[in-house]
């Protein structure tokens, strides 16, 4: 008569194991890691929020442009002075809570000559023209405020910048100043701060195109849950482990307790 649970190998046994043990230490490293990730994102929110809500510095000039990071400078809040040159102004496609358009990409000239792109703001497709927008443009020596941004090189998801056809998906610093004759150019850009709406001003009126300080400051942080499921996946390899030592405990108890020519049938 054969026993009603087959026993495994010795081998057989080490090697399960040992696969047990890889998948669990494996898990519970992940679920750290995400948990060391979790701390990090929050910093990096708390480092972000004290930027953006900073008083205004200079911007990096020429010499600290080597050094300019998105470690230390994403989203700062900084000024500068210069004159825009609105005839070298770029459209890149944008979808913000206003609706799909472009962000208004203009260089400013500072009195020592390098130049800045500022993204003065949202403009709607019928807005494209400068001559179809309802806010003045800026003359002459202006200040300007707002966060300091990283160039987003190459193009959008799945859509590459195409300068020839004047097509521009993503805010390319580089590609955009080779493409307009600009020298001299920062390696980042500013997204204007929204001017203070005059007093009594309806909340439903519609804004001056280009309508700015439309910033989006979000961080996923999605790091508790995938900590979580990575040890939840632990735990489960520790309980499939111990029920199948059960399981093998209660196989080998079964086949010290069966005589020897029952076994043999």
């Amino acid at each position: 008569m054969a026993p009603a649970v087959r026993q495994r190998s010795t081998a057989a046994r080490v090697a399960l194991a040992v696969l047990a043990a890889i998948a669990f230490f494996g898990f519970l490293a992940l679920g750290t890691w995400q948990v060391e990730r979790r701390a990090w994102k929050l910093d990096l929110i708390a480092r972000v929020d004290q930027r953006v809500h900073a008083p205004a510095t200079t911007a990096p000039g020429r010499n600290e442009w080597p050094t300019v990071n998105a470690a230390n400078d994403e989203y700062r809040h900084i000024r500068i002075a210069g004159t825009f040159l609105h005839d070298k102004e770029t459209l890149v496609q944008a979808s913000t809570r206003l609706g799909a358009g472009f962000w208004v990409l203009t260089p400013l000239r500072a009195a020592d000559g390098t130049v800045v792109l500022v993204n003065r703001g949202f403009v709607p497709p019928e807005a494209r023209e400068r001559a179809a927008r309802t806010a003045a443009e800026p003359q002459g020596e202006t200040t300007v405020a707002g966060l300091l941004r990283l160039t987003e090189p190459k193009g959008g998801f799945l859509r590459t910048n195409d300068p020839a056809a004047d097509r521009w998906f993503s805010r390319d610093v580089q590609a955009i100043a080779a493409a307009r004759g600009l020298a001299d150019v920062a390696p980042y850009f500013i997204d204007a701060e929204a001017a203070p709406a005059p007093a009594g001003t309806p909340a439903s009126q519609t804004p001056a195109w280009p309508a700015a300080g439309l910033t989006v400051i979000a961080f996923p942080n999605s790091h508790l849950v995938y900590a979580l499921t990575w040890y939840g996946l632990a735990l489960m390899v520790l309980i499939a482990a111990w029920f199948v030592r059960r399981s093998e405990n209660a196989a080998d108890a079964d086949a010290r307790s069966t005589p020897q020519d029952a076994r043999r049938d």
